[in-house]
Formats: structure tokens, C-alpha cells, sequence
């Protein structure tokens, strides 16, 4: 399965861009990018903050052909982040529930998932923001980026691209198992 690849320059939500598109086509599977984003959104309403240079993403796909649990879909897109930042950094990478990935105590990414339902159909749209090469300074709440972990330069089309085959890759297993 091919996510249709929805690339923008600066919108308010990668998120909320991806509702949009679910709701004005016929598109059931994809990824909406975003180099930059004003109102990322982030768990229980509270704010991403989206510095130019990081990672805002958001994958939809319809949820009617699979029997997974949300609860379960979360554990498996959080597992898929944490592989693909483990293809950077040797260091090991926590979860601070319910969908935070931590590396030495201090978040690298995090994920906001949503469901709706358009034309009797069930979405999901998976949020990811992960620090690439800044990250917000935030009053307790430490952050990191995969540069600061890495002491490298990290492209950000090779971890989008990375990123891409990784859910490619899961949703075809998920869809196969139905």
C-alpha cells in the first residue's frame, strides 16, 4: 500500500490539513508534510511547537479493514517511530505513555492520533512531530533532537522517506492479516 504524498510549504496542522483532504476527495490513504506548521497540535489539546528544520507529519488511512484496537494501533505507530529514529542512534529510546518517545529523559517525538468518520467511513489520522535539529525549550519539560543525539547531520527527505516506507510497510501487514 502507497501513501499519496501531500507536500505543503506552511499550513496551520498537519493534522487538520489531513481532515480536509479526507473530507474534499476520494483519498483514503496519506501522508500530508509540511515544512513548516503554525498549530501543531499536540495530546489532550495542547500545543507542538513546530520549528522550521523538524518533522510534522500526518498519515490517514481508513480503519474499517482492520480489527486492531486504537489502544493497539498506538502501541504499533509508536514501535514504527521508534524504529526508524533507532536507524540514527544507537541510544535507547523510551515511551512515555501514551505516545511520547524519550531519549535520555527528554522528548524527541511525539504522536497525536485522531479518528473521524466521513461518508459512513472510519479514519484515522496519526500526528508525528520528531525533533530533527531544534527543539523547544520548554519550563519542565525536557527536549532533544536527533542532531544533538547524533552529532550529525540528519536529512530530513531521507528520515521522511524512512518514515514513509516504514507505515507503508505495517499497513500492508495489518491489511493482510484482515
Amino acid at each position: 500500500m502507497k501513501f499519496k504524498k501531500f507536500k505543503f510549504k506552511r499550513i496551520k496542522s498537519t493534522n487538520n490539513t489531513a481532515i480536509r483532504i479526507i473530507r474534499e476527495t476520494n483519498c483514503n490513504l496519506g501522508m500530508v508534510i509540511a515544512e513548516t506548521q503554525e498549530k501543531g497540535r499536540g495530546q489532550y489539546g495542547r500545543k507542538w511547537i513546530s520549528l522550521k528544520g523538524n518533522m510534522f507529519v500526518s498519515f490517514f488511512n481508513e480503519l474499517n479493514k482492520t480489527n486492531l484496537s486504537i489502544s493497539a494501533i498506538t502501541k504499533i505507530n509508536c514501535l514504527l517511530v521508534k524504529k526508524l529514529i533507532s536507524k540514527f542512534t544507537r541510544k535507547k529510546i523510551l515511551f512515555k505513555k501514551p505516545n511520547d518517545l524519550l531519549i535520555d529523559k527528554k522528548k524527541i517525538s511525539g504522536i497525536l492520533q485522531e479518528v473521524i468518520f466521513v461518508n459512513d467511513k472510519k479514519f484515522l489520522i496519526t500526528g508525528i512531530g520528531i525533533n530533527i535539529v531544534k527543539n523547544p525549550n520548554i519550563k519542565n519539560n525536557p527536549s532533544t533532537n536527533l542532531q544533538e543525539v547524533t552529532k550529525k547531520s540528519i536529512s530530513k527527505l531521507n528520515v521522511e522517506n524512512k518514515l514513509k516506507q516504514l507505515f507503508e510497510e505495517n499497513l500492508s501487514k495489518l491489511y493482510k492479516n484482515k
